[in-house]
């Protein structure tokens, strides 16, 4: 059996359990810009974007006043001990790593990135902010990668290859064309890069960048893995039953390993039947992830051999009531599936509302690979801004036209920073995404 991989930038991709023909390894992702939108109160000093940054990157940062506050500052105010000395009180301020020295932003403004960093927006105030309220501030990370080529009668492939493209090969047996196959891969790269090296990473659903349980809210979207765009997050604008707000408040706030390390928090719950969970997953093209990693391998042989996509990677076993998932979905782009997933398990709950059965769910984005912390093995890097996939899910579900209604629920004792059991921290605003099917 032989395995096919690309190499980029020092990295190797297993593109699966096929054989396909050398990718060029020498390139540079011009990786799409990427928005972003959030609300900055001025109640706190600093406010963590989720936003990671590369070097060479060009930051775009604009703001307008929002609830009596101007981003341009406060003139005549004291300035001992701002952050920043030179600008104005109450001005939007920013900086580019966690220890950064802070920046004027104001209305607008352009910054370069110059090392590999975090974005932080924040308020120029020392102590109490000259005014209450908030700022409405867009951003939007554009690189200056830009593709590049071999140069002429030369290649940069694991083997060596013409200069010209060969034709798309196939076989009497009705093998996928060899161009449709690199196409993939090479978009499977720009996948695994953007993730793997930061630039995948979504905005917090946080306070900072969602509306409030009853509202309407959008999800912020992934760069990591392109998926077709989805309707905005609609909520319900009334208030969860009391009964189902104790049942979710008896739920456990976070999975477990088979070593009882902590991990994931629950961040969805699916109230309906079994067939119903699954009828609305199908409608959402949702897959179900495969268990057994033997069957995995043979499977993609097999749906590659049919001219299909392999999107259905093994996830590991996690626990909650005591007992590994009931069951595990993801959605990702076909052979990126290796590095970038959007997943989720869920499990039975104990209880039921209404005579109708309630799973509880725990989803999470991978975005590329990093060391565990138990073992020193490589395992999936998760994006930090959990929400995002909380949202995700809702989103795909509601475009499937199978929920009956969406909730916001913040229960009493939320999880808003914490590390899944490999190690790998995470934030959240703490609410529960409540998704009531018909």
């Amino acid at each position: 059996m032989k395995f096919s991989s690309l190499t980029a930038g020092g990295f190797v991709l297993l593109a699966g359990a096929f054989t396909v023909p050398a990718v060029s390894a020498q390139f540079q992702i011009a990786a799409p810009a990427r928005d972003y939108s959030f609300t900055i109160s001025t109640a706190q000093p600093w406010t963590d974007t989720g936003v990671d940054l590369k070097a060479g990157e060009i930051l775009q940062i604009n703001s307008s006043s929002g609830e009596n506050c101007d981003p341009a500052g406060v003139s005549g105010s004291a300035s001992t001990g701002l952050p920043v000395v030179s600008a104005p009180a109450g001005a939007l301020i920013a900086r580019l790593q966690a220890q950064g020295v802070p920046v004027l932003i104001g209305s607008g403004r352009e910054l370069k990135v110059e090392a590999p960093g975090h974005l932080f927006l924040g308020v120029n105030a020392s102590g109490t902010p000259p005014c209450s309220g908030s700022f409405a501030v867009k951003v939007k990370v554009a690189s200056q990668a830009a593709p590049t080529t071999p140069a002429a009668g030369k290649s940069s492939t694991a083997t060596s290859q013409p200069d010209a493209a060969p034709p798309a090969a196939t076989s009497a047996e009705g093998q996928k064309p060899a161009q449709d196959i690199k196409s993939k891969l090479a978009s499977a790269a720009q996948v695994f890069l953007a993730g793997q090296f930061g630039t995948g990473a979504t905005a917090p659903a946080t306070s900072s960048s969602v509306a409030p349980a009853g509202g309407d809210a959008v999800a912020p979207t992934s760069a990591a893995t392109p998926t077709a765009p989805t309707p905005a997050l609609k909520v319900s604008s009334g208030s969860l039953d009391p009964a189902l707000q104790k049942d979710i408040d008896g739920l456990p706030r976070r999975v477990n390993d088979e070593f009882q390390n902590q991990g994931d928090m629950v961040n969805f719950v699916l109230v309906g039947s079994e067939q119903q969970v699954k009828d609305a997953l199908d409608a959402a093209n949702w897959h179900v992830a495969d268990i057994d990693s033997k069957e995995a391998i043979l499977k993609a042989v097999l749906e590659t051999y049919q001219k299909k996509d392999y999107l259905q990677m093994p996830m590991s076993q996690l626990y909650l009531f005591g007992r590994k998932q009931d069951y595990g979905y993801e959605l990702a782009q076909a052979y990126s599936v290796v590095a970038s997933r959007h997943h989720f398990r869920i499990w039975k709950a104990p209880t039921t509302w209404n005579g109708q059965t309630m799973w509880a769910g725990a989803g999470t984005h991978d975005i590329g690979f990093e060391k565990d912390q138990r073992n020193g093995k490589v395992t999936h890097k998760i994006d930090p801004a959990v929400d995002g996939e909380r949202d995700n899910i809702g989103q795909t579900l509601q475009a499937s036209g199978k929920v009956k209604s969406l909730y916001y629920y913040l229960p009493p004792d939320p999880v808003q920073g914490a590390k899944n059991a490999t190690g790998g921290g995470y934030h959240s605003d703490g609410r529960v995404l409540v998704v009531v099917l018909q």
